[in-house]
């Protein structure tokens, strides 16, 4: 006698599992999440494990030879950078990223560039036929004959072959459009999803295979489907930015082999995606000459040091209530960097609006930045510019005191590379950067010398 299938409701957020339907998830605390999908009768396993195919048995620690991870480049500086260092051998990515965002381009640049050094690549596209596939490849230049395409969405078929192909690169693009006939529902539910990327999974492993997979991106920008699809794969990469805008920004946000603070940029041409080796000169490029409410900080995007620029603009309100407006910042942060100002420094802001900048595009989050904010807002409230040749950075504390930050001297020295002549720093990074020559550099403990020393 067959076991019947048996009905369950998922959370299309995060993928909780329910007997019942549920106004609000429990895990996830979302409303109205849960869709109904069949989940077949499960079959007889052998108790072998999933990777190798043979009965799992513990190892000693100690008697596993610690060997270093394979890694490939994929052609792209950029991208090599976020990977960690290169490509590894059997490893699962995802990639997310708004439709149109250029999520295609870059892995069908990086095809082109992995079946230049004579590796095998399987594209494999749910979404575009062959000859769209081919009209988009004119545009990135030549291609290797060891780059091989295919239009498919049936799971068990997409298995066989990468089974007998037994490409060194394989891409899935998208996870969404894939489909396994043993189970019920419609590509891109919860089920769906979540089968294919077990099946993938476990054929990168056996195979050492390195497979990359594009995910849509639901309305708050996470990736569409079952929150375990991200703990499923090894490394998860979002490409960032405006379509309107030339530049994106790809990032890790999950790293089993790296980093999770590097980023990599990129400029949209007509021939396709561009590095940018250098961020802080596209950041800084254009920036005004003598207008106040304009101050270059420093970042810290993994081991890379980004210059930006602040900008900040502050008008007397004409309501009640005084408009905060925030672009590529924190908005709270800016709310509480406001309120030390005032409380600390004398500068009364409760009757103006102001709205505060990070020119280029590029969200920046780090606390380092805290003092540019402040000096951007004190130059524009007092209408005094800042010198072109000067850079701060620091976290700025609840008592007005300037805390150190990480990496100090990397800064410095991007700052020095950049031509700046003078860098205010907090006071607890003073000894880290004490070897640094060619540039002023000038320790403040408190944030009014801070300020009395970027107007002078």
């Amino acid at each position: 006698m067959t076991s019947k299938a048996k009905t369950v409701f998922f959370c299309q957020e995060c993928g909780y599992e329910s007997a019942k339907w549920m106004g609000q998830c429990p895990g996830c605390r979302s409303w109205n999440s849960f869709v109904e999908e069949k989940i077949p009768a499960a079959k007889k396993k052998s108790g072998t494990s999933g990777h190798s195919g043979e009965r799992a048995k513990p190892v000693r620690l100690r008697d596993i030879s610690p060997e270093e991870e394979l890694r490939q480049s994929c052609g792209i500086g950029e991208l090599d950078r976020v990977l960690g260092g290169g490509l590894v051998k059997g490893s699962l990515v995802l990639i997310g990223g708004d439709p149109g965002i250029g999520k295609s381009t870059l892995l069908l640049q990086t095809c082109r560039n992995i079946a230049a050094a004579g590796r095998k690549v399987l594209y494999i596209s749910g979404e575009e036929s062959l000859q769209q596939i081919r009209m988009r490849a004119a545009r990135i230049g030549e291609v290797s004959d060891s780059l091989y395409l295919l239009s498919e969405t049936n799971l068990t078929s997409i298995r066989g072959i990468i089974e007998n192909e037994k490409p060194d690169v394989c891409i899935i693009d998208s996870i969404q459009t894939m489909y396994s006939e043993e189970i019920s529902s419609a590509p891109g539910s919860v089920s769906q999803v979540r089968e294919a990327t077990g099946i993938l999974m476990q054929l990168a492993k056996t195979l050492s295979i390195s497979i990359f997979i594009v995910g849509h991106v639901t309305k708050d920008g996470s990736v569409a489907g079952p929150r375990v699809l991200e703990h499923m794969v090894d490394t998860v990469l979002y490409f960032e930015g405006e379509r309107q805008e030339a530049y994106r920004i790809l990032r890790a946000v999950k790293n089993r082999f790296g980093s999770t603070n590097e980023i990599g940029v990129f400029e949209m041409r007509g021939d396709g995606l561009m590095e940018v080796p250098n961020p802080s000169e596209f950041m800084l490029s254009g920036k005004p000459q003598g207008a106040s409410g304009s101050v270059v900080s420093c970042s810290m995007e993994g081991t890379r040091p980004v210059l930006l620029e602040i900008q900040a603009l502050v008008v007397r309100s004409n309501f009640g209530i005084p408009r905060r407006t925030c672009a590529g910042t924190d908005f709270n942060r800016v709310n509480l960097l406001t309120a030390v100002m005032e409380r600390r420094c004398g500068v009364n802001l409760s009757a103006h609006d102001l709205y505060v900048n990070i020119a280029g595009g590029i969200k920046m989050t780090e606390p380092a930045v805290d003092l540019g904010i402040v000096i951007a807002l004190f130059s524009a409230f007092r209408d005094t510019p800042i010198s072109d040749s000067l850079l701060a950075f620091g976290e700025v504390g609840l008592s007005g005191e300037l805390r150190a930050v990480p990496q100090a001297e990397q800064r410095v020295l991007e700052a020095k590379k950049l031509g700046f002549e003078k860098v205010i720093i907090p006071m607890a990074n003073a000894k880290a950067v004490a070897e640094v020559r060619g540039i002023k550099v000038v320790p403040c403990a408190t944030l009014r010398d801070a300020l009395r020393e970027a107007t002078e």
